[in-house]
């Protein structure tokens, strides 16, 4: 049995790490609120272009399409981008992301496909480098969000693609519904898929006419489409991330609290038996006198 002096410091062990659980929540109880923020103010601008894009394609016929849009008509080659957070203490928050892509490139290749993997995150980086090192790419850390960074996992993927070398791209992220609520996502970015998932755009019985015609202006629009869905898929991962540390470190707050009050129990508990021994020492040594 621990003494009381050892139950005193492991006592103080755990109370320290509450105090840091505490602050960690606290933390990203604050950082949470700006990041749903800008995750909730892009959703409607990357809806928006997803419905633009839908429009536009809608009025394209023959074969002079983007490749961006209707693909190269094969699926042999596929790029996996996975986007999880840098850090961890989250729960399950980049597990899930993980599983969900390992899962899907498991499949992707019992089906026969060849699969190369992009990861975003340095969480991503730690768990899929060391499954399939020989599909991996370059990994970009995912950072802070922002338009630069998005800007630069786009091009990655867009000089893959041009180059012959990927058929596909698909996406994988968690999306944010709520603080208990994260969602892990597979999104096709090439060829795009805007049929089903974007709103139509009310024309009112106008007619429109485009200058340059469709196929120009959806050749400069895609590649900033890519990014902005990349983007977008980013704000979602942060919003998720701050939510899953706040609710991880609130659960850990609160058992270290409860395992202080089972530590000041047993010491309680120990410290009596050390006075009761003594008293009976004492007690039979009065006796024997």
């Amino acid at each position: 049995m621990a003494s009381v002096k050892d139950l005193k410091t492991r006592i103080a062990s755990v109370t320290s790490t509450q105090k840091i659980t505490k602050a960690m929540q606290m933390v990203a109880a604050a950082k949470l609120r700006r990041a749903r923020d800008a995750a909730e103010s892009a959703r409607p601008y990357a809806s928006r272009m997803a419905a633009v894009i839908a429009n536009l394609a809608a009025g394209i016929s023959g074969g002079g399409a983007p490749r961006m849009l209707v693909g190269t008509g094969s699926q042999a080659r596929e790029l996996v981008v996975v986007a999880t957070s840098d850090k961890g203490l989250a729960g399950g928050f980049n597990g899930s992301i993980v599983r969900a892509a390992r899962e899907y490139i498991a499949g992707q290749i019992a089906a026969g496909r060849q699969v190369s993997v992009l990861t975003v995150g340095r969480k991503a980086r730690d768990q899929l480098r060391r499954l399939y090192g020989d599909l991996y790419l370059a990994t970009p850390e995912a950072g802070v969000p922002s338009l630069a960074k998005a800007q630069e996992i786009a091009d990655i993927v867009t000089a893959r693609f041009e180059a012959g070398e990927v058929d596909v791209v698909t996406l994988y992220y968690n999306q944010f519904k709520s603080v208990v609520s994260q969602v892990p996502t597979r999104q096709q970015l090439i060829p795009a898929q805007i049929a089903g998932s974007a709103p139509t755009i009310d024309l009112k019985g106008a007619g429109y006419e485009y200058e340059p015609d469709e196929t120009a202006i959806l050749a400069a629009l895609l590649p900033r489409n890519l990014t902005t869905q990349i983007l977008a898929a980013m704000l979602e991962n942060q919003a998720g991330f701050f939510a899953s540390q706040m609710a991880a470190m609130d659960n850990a707050t609160r058992n270290a609290g409860e395992m202080i009050a089972s530590l000041k129990l047993i010491m309680n508990r120990t410290r009596q038996a050390q006075i009761t021994k003594e008293l009976i020492e004492i007690i039979s040594g009065a006796e024997a006198l």
